[in-house]
């Protein structure tokens, strides 16, 4: 096991995040929110606020920036702030302050009065369900509306009638905040004619698009830099506003400009997860087989719809082998922070409705919960003839369960003195995917190696990764490889996001070393080289012809050259026609409640998972207890409240509730380890996020195993579980 590179420069301080970087002359901004949720602006007095000493700007949808609105490929259109003067939720960017000093700026900002003409604000999921609509099509161009029915089914309310037993329960998910540690900021630089921005963010060229779109730049003119980021989750594959009002900023003072939200901006001047609804109903044999399985689900989106959390179609689409499917997505566009990608977009809350709803057909049955799974374990999703590529999910819960003590469990759970304890389990899934990414590898005639791509590195260990797939490629030691990220001069790295960065890098890496060892051998037995003439092989970092050989470095300097490189570039290709891909896993989880308090508290977790081959086991660990102590939080602590007014009445740390160390005693994580190779070259697929998928619902079974209570929504209370 490999300990990651950038660790001791994390521990020890020395990593500079994007708002660590100072510059001469450097000013600051501080953004002002709006305290409606639904109105227009009527006018902004600024004149208090440009008395503060050291001001330099106040700006505003009536005095504005010049910034448009921004597109991507990837993303579409992205909100840009202060495009006009339309309020659509509280806490909207509509103000930026520029100052000499972060103090000066903050309490100008403070000084800056807006007067609103208001409207009515609908922002209450529970109140807009009469309202939702169809949700636009999947990504994939799946209808929101889908139905799978076996042959001489006429419909799903006939597959329903004829199964003997049903369950049907409606289930709820609270609104999330990524709560990554590093708040959205930006340091902003422009100079001759050419923008740089040092902003975390999960992809520098995806940042250069946005950023040369909105304020009507050359791509060539703009730099994204983002070498170190605090955490990102999806919360910063956008470009935040910060970024947008900082460079706009810098480019109409001539100054370096530095922008940063506060902890309780964060909570909306970004994007978080959406709050669902979701309806399950599902129709069984006696001995458990599927014969109907409907998943009705409603999410909360921002008045401009601009995401669309993928419950159903992310689950139940796909996890189970049943012979009728039925599916709808729909949205409620509410006056609330908008929606995005959040860790496991749509598995995430979609596994507490289907996991807590086969556990819930599993006591109807009077079977066991693994039992059932394994009986309707799908060999391809419904209705798809593309089998899974590979599958050893049955392995996962033979393993976990062995491991995890399941055979001593009872249905009624047993008692620890004055707690509870309770068992609980639910599978995993998250879909194996690839970006489009290309890598640049470069062979140094100092024996080293370079590895760079754009991509980012938001904790997930992809730094690390270079290093060894880039080692494993050139046939050299990792520790003679030099990887680089987070930097819009490399070659394009796409997304770091949707667990893809090491199967599209590390196939990219693979292709791009192929390319640079060809290109060694021609150069080394070209006529004057070394090997003039010669057949030559390379191995073992060294080129080899007739009995003797010279190391990749030797050969360059023979050459007089200090360098030669190469780059390979990596998408999805026809595999996606031959196969379904996935990555699978099995959640168990041990919950104890006191029998008077009715506390709850997670005792122990185990997660064993099928990701394909583990590149580096000690951060692959590292990631997926890391997404279940994500599980853990969903399921017993967060959830932000939204007043009637639009205000989020626990945005910040104080009220918004996070797991801390004593609310995770023991979390083991175990690997079923087959690498798939119809997947990609590396054999390596996502892990990232299945962590967090399915572990909501492992403690949600678990508290019903301890206390025959059954709750349908999280996060789970203390008043959830009085008697």
């Amino acid at each position: 096991m490999t300990t990651r590179l950038d660790a001791p420069q994390k521990v020890t301080g020395r990593a500079t995040y994007g708002a660590d970087h100072q510059f001469p002359g450097m000013v600051y901004g501080y953004v002002v929110l709006s305290t409606i949720a639904h109105g227009e602006i009527g006018a902004v007095d600024t004149g208090a606020a440009m008395s503060v000493p050291g001001v330099l700007g106040v700006y505003s949808p009536l005095d504005p920036l010049n910034l448009r609105t921004a597109n991507s490929p990837l993303f579409g259109e992205t909100w840009v702030p202060m495009q006009d003067k339309e309020v659509t939720y509280y806490g909207q960017p509509i103000g930026f302050v520029v100052a000499e000093t972060f103090e000066q700026a903050r309490d100008a900002a403070a000084l800056v009065e807006i007067s609103y003409r208001e409207r009515p604000a609908l922002t209450s999921l529970e109140e807009g369900l009469a309202a939702a609509e169809e949700a636009p099509a999947a990504r994939d161009g799946s209808p929101s509306t889908l139905e799978v029915l076996e042959d001489g089914v006429e419909s799903f309310e006939d597959a329903l009638a004829a199964s003997q037993v049903v369950v049907e329960a409606t289930y709820r998910t609270a609104t999330q905040n990524h709560a990554a540690m590093e708040p959205h900021s930006a340091v902003a630089v422009w100079e001759n004619g050419e923008l740089t921005v040092y902003s975390g963010n999960q992809g520098s060229h995806l940042q250069v698009m946005e950023l040369a779109s909105a304020l009507e730049l050359d791509q060539e003119a703009v730099r994204a830099v983002n070498p170190f980021v605090g955490g990102a989750f999806g919360g910063k594959g956008r470009t935040s506003a910060p970024a947008f009002l900082a460079a706009a900023a810098s480019i109409a003072l001539g100054r370096p400009v530095k922008a940063a939200l506060t902890r309780e901006q964060v909570f909306t001047a970004t994007a978080g997860r959406a709050a669902t609804v979701q309806k399950m109903t599902l129709g069984a044999e006696p001995d458990g087989t599927l014969v109907a399985l409907r998943h009705d689900s409603w999410c909360s989106t921002d008045t401009n719809r601009s995401f669309v959390e993928p419950t159903s179609h992310g689950t139940s689409r796909e996890w189970y082998a049943t012979r009728n499917l039925a599916l709808t997505q729909k949205m409620v566009p509410l006056n609330i922070p908008p929606t995005t990608f959040m860790r496991a977009p749509g598995e995430a809350p979609g596994s507490f409705a289907l996991e807590s709803a086969m556990d819930e057909l599993a006591v109807a049955l009077d079977m066991d919960p693994i039992e059932l799974r394994l009986r309707n374990n799908s060999t391809a999703p419904p209705g798809k003839d593309l089998q899974w590529s590979s599958k050893h999910l049955d392995e996962c819960f033979r393993v976990g369960a062995d491991r995890f003590g399941w055979a001593d469990r009872s249905p009624d759970g047993r008692t620890d003195g004055d707690w509870l304890v309770g068992l609980g389990t639910a599978t995993a899934m998250f879909p194996a995917l690839r970006f489009p990414a290309t890598v640049g590898v470069t062979l140094l005639a100092d024996e080293t190696a370079e590895v760079a791509t754009s991509g980012a590195d938001p904790g997930t260990g992809l730094l690390t990764v270079l290093s060894l797939v880039g080692g494993e490629s050139l046939d050299i030691a990792p520790e003679r490889i030099t990887p680089k990220l987070g930097d819009s001069v490399l070659p394009p790295g796409g997304l770091s996001g949707g667990s893809t960065a090491t199967a599209s890098a590390g196939t990219a890496i693979m292709i791009a070393a192929a390319k640079v060892i060809d290109d060694l051998l021609a150069a080394a037995s070209a006529p004057g080289a070394p090997f003039d003439g010669e057949e030559v092989t390379y191995a073992d970092g060294r080129v080899h012809a007739d009995g003797r050989s010279m190391t990749y470095g030797e050969v360059l300097r023979a050459l007089g050259r200090p360098s030669i490189s190469a780059n390979g570039s990596s998408a999805p290709g026809e595999e996606l026609t031959k196969h379904s891909f996935s990555s699978f896993g099995a959640q168990f989880c041990e919950v104890r409640v006191h029998k008077w308090t009715r506390e709850a508290r997670v005792s122990r977790m185990l997660g064993v998972f099928d990701a394909g081959r583990v590149i580096n086991e000690k951060t692959a660990r590292s990631q997926l207890m890391g997404g279940m102590i994500w599980g853990v939080s969903a399921a017993l602590h967060e959830g932000l409240e939204i007043e009637a007014n639009g205000r989020l009445a626990n945005g910040d740390f104080a009220g918004y509730l996070l797991p801390v160390n004593a609310d995770i005693p023991e979390v083991d994580v175990r690997f079923v380890e087959y690498p798939d190779t119809l997947h990609n070259a590396v054999g390596a697929k996502g892990l990232g996020e299945i962590g967090t998928v399915g572990m909501a619902a492992a403690v949600a079974n678990a508290v019903y195993n301890a206390t025959g209570v059954r709750v349908r929504h999280i996060p789970i209370t203390i008043e959830d579980l009085l008697d």
